[in-house]
């Protein structure tokens, strides 16, 4: 018969190091993921705010006219 032997206080420190790596990884990748889309967010909001002022700038221009005597 084989002996089985008991859980050690170095297998558990194994384990909790093997699971602290893996919420490492998937912390920095949704870290990277989450900067991404606020960069995309901010591009796009730029961009409505700039057509959305170029659209009320025509709407509500006047038109100046120079004459020459």
């Amino acid at each position: 018969m084989t002996e089985t032997t008991g859980i050690t206080p170095a297998d558990l420190e194994a384990k909790f190091r093997d699971i602290q790596g893996q919420v490492n990884v998937v912390a920095e990748d949704s870290k990277k993921r989450v900067a991404m889309a606020g960069a995309v967010l901010g591009v796009i909001l730029v961009v409505l705010i700039y057509l959305s002022g170029r659209r009320a700038g025509k709407r509500s221009s006047s038109v100046l006219e120079i004459r020459r005597l």
